[in-house]
Order: structure tokens, then C-alpha cells, then sequence
């Protein structure tokens, strides 16, 4: 065995083999697997083994179809075939409208990455899969590649081609413990020796936190025992002549495929079940779970129902095997939070049909340091330290009781709540307030008009439209409060403070005492990597002379990260995070500075507090931090206070603003106004995939300010031209907005791709962002956006449609 690699990869499942297969198609060969038994022994052997085109997002499909182009090379391969049923076809099957105009929608998304999906109805349904019943059916999603492979084929040819390109696999070869040097590199300590290695990749499925503990994490993992069965010949499939389209079904829960001439056939049953919570036996391998038909008999219920012909064929096999879920079902594909030189690709419960693209895109990070999409949603820092394993079984079960049922717009789902709260939680509830989730944080969604108010789920606008609009009149002509809570706020201190955040940003950075800021981070590839706030803040008995930097909610560990990795030796720069310790009241309206100067002692004119300052203050007896920024596009104040004194500074603004009929406003109002200014979401509109031009934030660049990470690659970008840029649309519909990932059309040709959207209340216009081919980006340019199915006008308009000159922000 080598005792000196680059990687060394924990895992012979499907996880653990595309990673190392895909290692060397980057150009790193020096690489190892490691498996305590045999390959595929884990979860991998038992996987009903679907490869599907269908995902949530653009990231999702692209890596899918990697994954089915990977499986055909390697099907057609002459000297190693594998088994793979490429192109049966398979139907996602829907009794409502709503679930249908969600996969019309899923279908424009997918077109922009260059996959067809089609939607069709009950009849088509039944003519494509002749084995089902119309009854209480509307129709479904046809995606002509699904397809199921072997498993244990899959693997070994795999690995078998990371050989070949000169990977090493060492097999009965299990891990006992983990060691990481000063230098960040890492012994990988097994029964037949230690190897040491530049970088450790955690593959290890259902032992995933095993592994973790070796290294002081745990990962927001946990597995569902999942059965299914195999049927005796059906004669149908016998003498149908051709294979039988694969079969999802959100009605009843369940799907199937064919298996030989007879079925494969999977439950998501409601009583369902963790596996694992207590430790997992060694000796569990190539095993299964006790077969527990009873607890399906609901789901194979709706089956009989749909299939008829499954009551006059006998069962074959049952199959009662663990499946690993995150807390949010996506996999957890990246760096581990808060390690270097570490990586995972865990949480696959769809390991097999998508695995050879989370094994892509994980290579990529490690050889490039970013793959070619955007991989916040696998990224493992999406995540931050609620995410604990008794948190993620809760929406484990959650999950697998909705498997084939996608999110609906504004749909939060109740296991796993409240994970973060405030002191202002209940208050906020009392008050009516309707909740979104941010990174586990009870964020005010809107204030209900009475307790018995639900909103329909569509990808319509809902009934809490005109709440909204009410908000945001009253911020737009009054005042608003609103508790903005979980945005993430480190505090950097050191003499070489300055140095090192003008190094990070693209941009020039304020040094100036009790002045902000605001910048962009880019990776080293010249492409978006953070944005933040930062503010200067002056000596005094609260602390030295600091730096405030403030980002996105979710962006705590990845900021962290980023900012941690950068600390050149010898630096005098410390970081520490204020995330949990401090909340922010938003004060926003054109009567905002009365309220401040009424409940905070000093001068808070324009003159005295310009747009864009800092100050320590108290509010009512309650410390506080002021900054004078605006994402709504009023005169505003983020007024930032530690949680032990939030409720007392709440009651001080509150009674402050009676007189100013101020009233309470919530994430959704927020959102409007910002798209209303052209403010931009992390993660939405500021992606890895393009660069600061793209992304029309030229103002923000100065490329002759000196060395900072990503200037060489940003040069050379801008010398190429831009691939995409970013637009604000007029939408022309009113009745629904356009939603992340929508295909924009000229004729039958795909020009861009919606990132957000939302109806402007105070400019009376569907607004939404989108990248789009350059030459169509100029003012006045109309295309179509397929919106949910329908095509209806897009037209690029200027910048900033609500108050173009920022007066209004100014004061």
C-alpha cells in the first residue's frame, strides 16, 4: 500500500468511485480509495439504481446529464460494458393543477440546460405506460432519458478506469482515525497503515458520521430504512415488445421500473423510519434491514389503485436497505466547514442515478477550487451549526414522506422548527407574523390579516399580495420596523485589518472611521465569491478599532472559510463571528430619523449621520450599532443589537414610532423593494458561474488599486468579453412572477435564464433579473419568458426602476 498520495478517498460506494474516476480525468492521477469492505457494500449494492434528468435546479440537471452521458460511455464501452437500460422513458404522474404548472415550470428550467422535458396528460400517460389506471390523474413530466443501471457494473467500471489513469484502490483497508498536521496535510490511518495525503475526501454514505468524528465534525446526515419489492413476470411487460417507461407517484407515494418482465417497486411510505440514530454494527455490510411490508400496506394500496395488474402477480424479493438524507434532501458535495483540505460527498439518497455528476463537480472543486457550475445547493456550508443529526433526521422523515413532492413558492414545511429563534420570536408571532426559513432562523415572512390565514401553494402570486403591498406602502409614505435576523456579522480586528480586506475585495474599502461600505470577494477564477458590508468602527468601551463585515445569512461558514483561508503568516488580522450574538432591527420609511432621534440620544440628521455612517449608540437604555444602509431603497437604518437587549430596543422603537404610524414589515415586503432598486441576492443573482462585468457590477471594480484574489483571471476575462450579462425585465403578466431558473426565449432559442423576480408594489411592475446573451442586453431588447408553460413578453429595462438617483435612500 502507498504511504504518500495527493487524495485519499474514504468510500467504495458510488460516492467514493466517481470522485476518484473523475480526480483523473482532471489531471490528478496520485490518487487513492480506501473501503473497509468490498466496493458497492454499503448502500450502493441495494439501490434500485434510477438515472433520471429531472432536478430542482439548473445544477441539478447539468450534473444529471453528465451522469447520463457518463453511464452511456461507459455502457458502450467494448471492453467493459455495463448494464445499463439508457432512454426507457419515465412519467412523474400529477392529480392537480398546482403540480402541474410546477412541472411546466421544471421544464422551462431544464431547458436552459439543454434537456427536453414534456409535459403531458392523463391519456398519454396511460398510452406511453399502458399498466396504469387515468382515474384521479391529470397528467405528468415525460423525460425521455430515464433509465436505471447496475449498481455494482456501475462502480467497478469506475474504478477500473481511475486504475487504468493510475488511482489505487485498496479494498478490505478500513479507516481507523484521522490525524491533520500544522501544515494541513493529513494521515489517513487504516488496519494495514497510515497514509499520508494532501487532501481527505469523506465518501462514507451511511457511516458518514463515523468518519466525521474522526476529524471533529459532524455532518447534518441521517439514514431511512427504504423497501421495495420485486415482482414475478407480469405478461404485459412479458409481451409488450418494448420496455416499460419507469414510474413516479407523488399521488400514492411510490415508483417502479421494470425488472426483467416483471417490476421493481419502491414505497415512501408515511410511517416511516430512521436507521442508525443509536450506532451502526460493524459487521453491517452487504446487509439489510428486516423486511416490514405492514408498514407500506397504505402506499401499496394507492399502487393496486394506479396498477392494476400489481393484484394478480406475487412478490419476488423484498429489499429493506438504509438511504442517507441531508436536512434540506440535497446532497452535501464540497468542502467541510471549518477544515482545510477537506472534503465530503455524502447525503446522496439518489446516490446512483446522480452520482457520476456530484463526483464531477467535486473534482473540479478540488483540482480548480470551483467547479463549472454553482454548487450552493450541495455546497456543505449551506449550513450552519443547528444542522445537528437529531435536527436532520426530523426532516429526513419529512422528506421522505413528500419524496416525489416538490416545494411549492413560499412553502415551508413544519418538521425541524423552530431551529433558531430570537428573543423577538414570539413576540413577532403574537403579532401575526407568518415565518420563513433562513438558515434555520424564524424570519418574519409577512403579519397575517387573521389568525386564519393560509395561502393557497401555487407558482402564482398568492393571497398575501395585497398584505405586501400594504407593507411596503407604509414603509414607502411612514415607517417600518422589521427583526432581520441570522445575517451573518464577523468582527475583524488586527493592525493588518485594512490590508487584508483590500486584498479580498475587487473594490476600494473604506479605512474611514464610522464610514461603510460595500464590496464584492471574488474566487480565484475572477468570478463572485461573497458580498458584503463593511464598517468601520472607532475605538471605545465596547471594543478596539474594528472592522464589521456583514453578508448573507447563509453565508456564515462559507464566508469563514474564505476569509479564514487568506490570512497570510505573520498577519496581524483576527476574526470572530457576532452571528448569533446580534440581531438587526430594520427601521425603514422617509420618518425613520424621527423614530431614531426620538428613542436615541446624539444628532442623527443628514448632516450628522450621511448615508452610508456607523455609530455606537444606545437605543432607549439598550446598546445598539447603527448603520445607515438601505435594501429597501427608503431612508433606512440597520440597527444592529446584542440579543440579551433586542426585546428592550424593540420596545423603545416601537413606542418611538407611534406617533410616525409605524407599522411592522416582513422578508416578502423586503424582497419587492430590493428588486424594485436592483439590489441583488447572493446566491440568486451573484453566482460563481460569472464575474463582477456580467454581473453589471462595474462601479465595484477597480482594477488599479493593486493585487487582490481573482485580479489576474478577472483580466483575462475582461479581455475575452463577457458570456452573460446580467438585466432587470418588465414581465408581462400579472399573475404569477418569474421564478429562478425560467427559460428566456427568441423563436425556439434559449437566451437566458431567470435568477429572481418578484412584483415591484411602488413602480406597479412583475419585475425580474436574469442573464442573457450580451448583444440582447440593451434597453428596449424583448424576448419571452416561458413562465410555467406559457410565453409571455420580457422586456430589459434600466437599472433601478424605483428611484434611479438614490435620493431617497440619502435622505
Amino acid at each position: 500500500m502507498k504511504s504518500r498520495t495527493k487524495v485519499v478517498v474514504i468510500g467504495g460506494g458510488i460516492a467514493g468511485c466517481s470522485t476518484l474516476y473523475h480526480l483523473t480525468r482532471e489531471g490528478w492521477s496520485d490518487v487513492v480509495l480506501v473501503e473497509r469492505n468490498e466496493l458497492t457494500s454499503g448502500t450502493t449494492w441495494h439501490s434500485a439504481a434510477q438515472v433520471t434528468n429531472f432536478g430542482m435546479n439548473q445544477t441539478m440537471v447539468g450534473l444529471k446529464t453528465h451522469s447520463i452521458n457518463l453511464y452511456k460511455e461507459l455502457a458502450e464501452d467494448p471492453d467493459y460494458p455495463i448494464n445499463y437500460h439508457h432512454g426507457d422513458g419515465g412519467i412523474r404522474l400529477a392529480n392537480t393543477e398546482a403540480q402541474m404548472q410546477g412541472y411546466r415550470h421544471f421544464a422551462s428550467m431544464a431547458r436552459g440546460m439543454g434537456v427536453h422535458f414534456e409535459v403531458i396528460d392523463a391519456q398519454e400517460c396511460a398510452r406511453r405506460h399502458p399498466l396504469i389506471s387515468t382515474e384521479n390523474l391529470l397528467g405528468g413530466l415525460w423525460d425521455p432519458l430515464d433509465g436505471d443501471i447496475d449498481p455494482a457494473q456501475l462502480c467497478q467500471a469506475l474504478a477500473r478506469r481511475a486504475r487504468k489513469a493510475g488511482a489505487k484502490v485498496y479494498r478490505n483497508t478500513p479507516v481507523t482515525g484521522l490525524t491533520q498536521h500544522k501544515d494541513d496535510t493529513w494521515t489517513v490511518h487504516t488496519e494495514h497503515g497510515d497514509i499520508d495525503c494532501d487532501i481527505v475526501v469523506n465518501a462514507c454514505g451511511y457511516r458518514v458520521n463515523e468518519v466525521g468524528a474522526m476529524m471533529g465534525v459532524h455532518h447534518p446526515v441521517a439514514s431511512m430504512e427504504h423497501q421495495y419489492f420485486l415482482t414475478e413476470e407480469i405478461p404485459a411487460i412479458r409481451d409488450a415488445g418494448h420496455r416499460m417507461p419507469l414510474l413516479r407517484c407523488p399521488i400514492s407515494d411510490y415508483y417502479c421500473r421494470q425488472e426483467k418482465n416483471g417490476l421493481l417497486l419502491g414505497f415512501y411510505e408515511q410511517d416511516c423510519k430512521t436507521w442508525g440514530m443509536d450506532g451502526i454494527d460493524p459487521n453491517f455490510v452487504n446487509a439489510l434491514c428486516p423486511d416490514d411490508l405492514d408498514r407500506v400496506t397504505d402506499v401499496l394500496e394507492g399502487a393496486f389503485a394506479r396498477m392494476p395488474a400489481l393484484m394478480e402477480v406475487g412478490i419476488h424479493t423484498v429489499v429493506n436497505g438504509p438511504i442517507t438524507y441531508t436536512i434540506d434532501g440535497a446532497p452535501l458535495v464540497g468542502p467541510i466547514p471549518g477544515k482545510r483540505n477537506a472534503y465530503c460527498i455524502i447525503g446522496l439518497r439518489a446516490g446512483l442515478g446522480e452520482g457520476g455528476g456530484h463526483g464531477w463537480l467535486l473534482a473540479q472543486q478540488i483540482v480548480h477550487g470551483e467547479a463549472c457550475y454553482d454548487t450552493w445547493c450541495l455546497d456543505p456550508r449551506r449550513f450552519s451549526g443547528h444542522a445537528n443529526v437529531e435536527l436532520t433526521a426530523l426532516k429526513a422523515i419529512e422528506d421522505y414522506q413528500n419524496e416525489f413532492r416538490f416545494h411549492f413558492l413560499h412553502e415551508h414545511r413544519p418538521a425541524g422548527r423552530p431551529a433558531k429563534t430570537t428573543p423577538l420570536t414570539p413576540v413577532m408571532q403574537a403579532e401575526g407574523a407568518e415565518f420563513t426559513v433562513v438558515n434555520g432562523w424564524e424570519r418574519v415572512d409577512y403579519f397575517k390579516p387573521s389568525p386564519d390565514f393560509h395561502p393557497s401553494l401555487s407558482f402564482n402570486f398568492d393571497e398575501a399580495f395585497d398584505v405586501v403591498a400594504a407593507e411596503v406602502k407604509n414603509v414607502q409614505q411612514n415607517v417600518g420596523l422589521a427583526e432581520v435576523n441570522g445575517f451573518n456579522r464577523f468582527e475583524i480586528t488586527g493592525a493588518d485589518r485594512h490590508a487584508f480586506l483590500d486584498r479580498m475585495f475587487c473594490g476600494n474599502v473604506t479605512k474611514r472611521a464610522g464610514r461603510v461600505g460595500l464590496g464584492y470577494l471574488l474566487n480565484h477564477q475572477g468570478m463572485i465569491k461573497c458580498e458584503a458590508t463593511v464598517a468601520n468602527l472607532p475605538a471605545s468601551d465596547r471594543g478596539p478599532e474594528r472592522v464589521w463585515y456583514g453578508s448573507a445569512a447563509a453565508s456564515e461558514f462559507h464566508d469563514m472559510d474564505w476569509l479564514s483561508q487568506h490570512i497570510r503568516d505573520g498577519e496581524d488580522v483576527q476574526i470572530r463571528s457576532l452571528t448569533n450574538d446580534q440581531t438587526i432591527l430594520v427601521l425603514a420609511g422617509p420618518r425613520a430619523r424621527e423614530v431614531l432621534s426620538s428613542c436615541s440620544r446624539g444628532d442623527w440628521s443628514a448632516e450628522a449621520f450621511p448615508w452610508l455612517s456607523v455609530r455606537e449608540c444606545f437605543i432607549g437604555f439598550a446598546p445598539a450599532t447603527v448603520l445607515g444602509v438601505s435594501f429597501s431603497g427608503e431612508l433606512a437604518y440597520e440597527i444592529h443589537v446584542p440579543n440579551a437587549s433586542l426585546y428592550a430596543a424593540y420596545l423603545a422603537l416601537r413606542k418611538a414610532g407611534e406617533p410616525h404610524g409605524m407599522k411592522l414589515f416582513g422578508a416578502r415586503a423586503i424582497e419587492s423593494m430590493r428588486m424594485e432598486k436592483g439590489f441583488l441576492h447572493w446566491k440568486a443573482d451573484l453566482l460563481t458561474e460569472f464575474d463582477p462585468f456580467e454581473t453589471g457590477l462595474d462601479r465595484f471594480v477597480k482594477l488599479g488599486k493593486g493585487d487582490f484574489v481573482g485580479k489576474d483571471a478577472l483580466l483575462a476575462r475582461q479581455a475575452a468579453g463577457p458570456r452573460r450579462k446580467l438585466v432587470p425585465l418588465k414581465i408581462d403578466a400579472t399573475h404569477a412572477p418569474a421564478h429562478g431558473g425560467a427559460s428566456l426565449m427568441r423563436g425556439d432559442k434559449v437566451v437566458g435564464t431567470v435568477t429572481s423576480g418578484d412584483w415591484g408594489h411602488r413602480v406597479g411592475m412583475n419585475l425580474a433579473y436574469a442573464f442573457i446573451e450580451p448583444d440582447l442586453a440593451d434597453q428596449g431588447n424583448g424576448m419571452e419568458l416561458d413562465l410555467c408553460g406559457e410565453l409571455v413578453g420580457a422586456t430589459v429595462i434600466a437599472p433601478s426602476p424605483y428611484d434611479p438617483e438614490h435620493s431617497r435612500m440619502r435622505g
